[in-house]
């Protein structure tokens, strides 16, 4: 992990709450509510309590990355535990202007912290050294991940790298089966489904392309079918969605790759950097 701590087991029930069960949720709202009943009490103990299986509370803490339930309670008892109020932000209808923007502030802030706690040292590590020496890296994404994939090109044109973005299917089908072992494909995608990004991701490994996926913690299609895989923290409110609420920390990321790409390739930056400046300055008036 970039940070020094393991990640809170709360950051990580918090990641992965939307994609869990209702017997799950239950599961992780009595983790959340009541931490200080888990780290006194055994398996048996807490699946009675909450009116689930023994083997539902041990996949549960299988699932957020502890070897098992014993693992979880001993990590959970080194924590400083704070009151969790909610596993969601509270914005009410009845708050003002400036409240409402202010827990919005907070929370994406959050969604930074949550990220930067989970973000994989080795994978960032793994995922700059293959952009560094890629001969091209395309980047690929649908919708709301689109916006960021086109965000990401534009950055990377900085560095001097032959870049392309691609928001639609067909056109990533098409530019993935052209590309080859020497290439890199950046896959965006916060629910990890997307059927053109996934379809786009085959095509390109079919032809030995090093593929990068980004997208939310958990299992998702797109994390294990990526070479490597940076992962996002979102939490889906009321009014505002998890895929919303992820572009935050997907940019960031974004932002991380770009900056370690930029000093490992300073002198070639600095040429296309002035190059571009050029290119541009005609266009101001």
């Amino acid at each position: 992990m970039i940070n020094s701590k393991t990640p809170h087991c709360f950051t990580l029930i918090r990641a992965i709450y939307t994609q869990l069960s209702e017997k799950e949720k239950t599961l992780a709202d009595f983790f959340i509510n009541h931490p200080e009943k888990i780290i006194h009490s055994t398996i048996n103990q807490v699946a009675e309590e909450v009116g689930v299986a023994d083997a539902t509370v041990f996949r549960f803490t299988k699932r957020l990355g502890y070897k098992g339930y014993q693992s979880m309670r001993i990590a959970l008892a080194s924590e400083i535990i704070t009151t969790f109020k909610d596993i969601h932000e509270t914005i009410d209808e009845e708050d003002d202007e400036k409240t409402i923007a202010e827990k919005v502030f907070k929370s994406n802030i959050r969604t930074l912290e949550d990220t930067l706690q989970v973000l994989d040292q080795q994978q960032l590590q793994r995922a700059v050294k293959a952009l560094v020496a890629a001969r091209k890296i395309e980047f690929y994404g649908n919708g709301g991940s689109g916006a960021i994939a086109t965000d990401a090109h534009h950055k990377f044109l900085r560095s001097g790298l032959l870049t392309n973005c691609y928001t639609d299917g067909h056109l990533q089908a098409m530019s993935a089966a052209q590309l080859t072992k020497n290439d890199v494909v950046v896959c965006i995608s916060h629910s990890g489904t997307s059927r053109d990004v996934l379809d786009a991701l085959e095509i390109a490994k079919l032809n030995g392309v090093t593929t990068i996926g980004i997208t939310q913690f958990g299992k998702t299609p797109l994390s294990e079918k990526a070479d490597i895989s940076l992962l996002t923290i979102s939490v889906e409110t009321e009014f505002r969605s998890e895929a919303l609420a992820s572009r935050l920390a997907q940019l960031s990321i974004i932002d991380a790759l770009y900056v370690n790409v930029s000093i490992q390739l300073k002198e070639r930056m600095k040429t296309s950097l002035q190059n571009l400046r050029n290119a541009i300055a005609v266009k101001r008036i």
